[in-house]
């Protein structure tokens, strides 16, 4: 046991003498941007991921959020949001009260609603909804939530193939992308 132990020390005092000898970083050379990472050409493949990369960033967004909405109660979800999310600038109990106030509204002239459940809707904040009420509208979020995610997907689908009709391979563009920005490898 002792022999390996002298081992490794042995390992870390030679790794130390090659950083001050030739200021080598054993460990931060793993994580080196390439040197042909910021060229003119580079900036030029990385600007046709641009809006691939936007819709991916909203996506990982929606899910989270989907993600979210499925954990908790209602009256806990505006919270639960703000809390996970603190760089939004939106109003989520906003949007979220929108967009339930035009699903029954949708439904209601669709008839599979009632002229009361719209007043009722209008009148008082989603929060406070119990018991099939708030199934409802939890049922409608979700609805929502899955239509987002799927259109980014949609989106995200659309760019590649467009890279594909420019001859190009998605995946290279996208590593080229965060390569020239920095960004870690996802």
């Amino acid at each position: 046991m002792e022999t390996n132990e002298e081992t490794q020390r042995l390992m870390e005092l030679q790794k130390e003498a090659l950083k001050k000898e030739y200021g080598v970083d054993i460990e931060s050379s793993k994580n080196r941007i390439p040197a042909n990472a910021r060229s003119a050409n580079n900036k030029k493949i990385a600007a046709l991921y641009n809006d691939a990369a936007e819709y991916e960033r909203e996506l990982k967004a929606f899910e989270r959020e989907f993600e979210i909405l499925n954990e908790n109660s209602l009256e806990n979800l505006v919270a639960k949001l703000n809390e996970n999310n603190p760089e939004y600038e939106g109003d989520y109990a906003k949007e979220i009260s929108e967009v339930v106030v035009n699903s029954f509204v949708q439904l209601f002239e669709q008839g599979d609603c009632t002229s009361e459940e719209l007043a009722c809707v209008k009148k008082i904040d989603f929060l406070n909804y119990k018991g099939e009420f708030e199934e409802k509208i939890h049922r409608i979020l979700v609805k929502r939530w899955e239509f987002l995610i799927e259109m980014k997907k949609e989106h995200i689908a659309d760019e590649r193939a467009d890279m594909k009709l420019r001859g190009m391979k998605p995946d290279h563009i996208r590593k080229v992308y965060y390569n020239y920005h920095g960004l870690p490898q996802e």
